[in-house]
């Protein structure tokens, strides 16, 4: 394990856990003999990374009830992963497709979970006074409640029991237009969970979505957009935000700024070049926050976060594996990469 446990509390996630398929050597799907996987999941790349990085994690999940979800569960363990609140169930496992783009070829996912294991998640399942137990943070995202009714529903009974416990909760907001086809509205959904929220880990447009408004994508805009989703939800205290500019699918900038409630902060930005993986880099930024958030003070955890999210670009898989002192590097400004001997 890297760095050192936090004596704060566990960290809590939920959040479905899928298998990517994807041809290697950034093939299209018409031209691959053979596919490679990985198992992965935004709350559960959140959980992988911290639990890298010695935090004490626990997932919160379904799985299928066979070999797939055995090598699934395998892979949590492998990780580091607590896995007391995953169960198996006759429902097969999440699946995506994954076409790595290049240049100015773009990336392209399918999706196969409308059915899964974890759609079928009932509030009934999940012992969420047990499963925060000595826990100080539970963290989601937008795209579990998208699933389906029951883990919207599992989902917010877990909230309604942090804020009784006094525990932490970090919202990514993340909306996927593909899934919430079962009927209900995303913003009312989700501005109900939000409100049930203490961190936001999003930007102008989640909160444009959220709000019905149009603030601008720059400094003064983020700002505005950031006191009006304060007001909106009061036990809302902080918005980080991580801000993408993509030159092509192989070269991106990133850096990320916040509103702390009382002062802007932002990063420098951190250019990528030679993109190896983009996937899982908002969840690799989330991991790194909410662990600089218990680690460090608020522009040192933004700092660190950005960093996280630039060095998961530079590897294979959903899951930023990189030590807190390789992070810690990067947020000092050790950009050059060269060979450790």
């Amino acid at each position: 394990m890297q760095g050192e446990t936090s004596e704060t509390g566990k960290i809590v996630t939920f959040g479905e856990v899928l298998m990517r398929l994807s041809p290697s050597d950034n093939r299209k799907l018409l031209q691959a003999n053979h596919l490679d996987f990985f198992f992965g999941g935004t709350e559960m790349n959140v959980a992988a990374s911290l639990a890298h990085m010695g935090v004490e994690v626990e997932h919160v999940t379904n799985v299928s009830n066979d070999i797939v979800g055995e090598a699934a569960v395998a892979t949590l363990r492998k990780y580091g992963i607590g896995i007391s609140a995953v169960k198996k169930v006759n429902f097969p496992l999440g699946l995506y497709f994954l076409e790595v783009g290049s240049a100015m070829r773009s990336s392209q996912v399918a999706y196969n979970r409308l059915n899964s294991s974890f759609a079928n998640i009932d509030p009934q399942q999940v012992d969420w006074e047990k499963i925060l137990e000595k826990c100080s943070l539970l963290h989601w995202s937008g795209i579990s409640p998208g699933v389906s009714e029951g883990a919207y529903e599992t989902l917010k009974a877990g909230l309604e029991r942090a804020g009784q416990k006094g525990v932490m909760v970090t919202a990514d907001p993340a909306y996927r237009s593909n899934l919430w086809k079962y009927g209900r509205s995303s913003r009312e959904i989700l501005s109900g969970l939000i409100a049930l929220s203490t961190i936001f880990i999003g930007g102008v447009n989640e909160i444009n979505e959220l709000l019905e408004t149009e603030y601008t994508s720059d400094e003064a805009g983020f700002i505005a957009a950031s006191k009006a989703l304060l007001k909106k939800f009061p036990k809302i205290t902080k918005v980080f935000d991580k801000v993408r500019t993509s030159v092509d699918a192989s070269w991106q900038k990133v850096y990320g700024r916040a509103w702390n409630g009382n002062a802007f902060l932002s990063t420098s930005q951190l250019e990528i070049t030679s993109v190896v993986d983009r996937i899982g880099t908002g969840d690799a930024f989330a991991a790194g926050l909410l662990y600089g958030l218990q680690h460090f003070n608020e522009q040192e955890a933004l700092n660190f976060a950005n960093a996280a999210c630039a060095l998961k670009h530079t590897h294979m898989g959903d899951v930023n594996l990189v030590s807190v002192e390789e992070i810690q590097e990067v947020a000092q400004g050790k950009t050059d990469g060269r060979i450790k001997r």
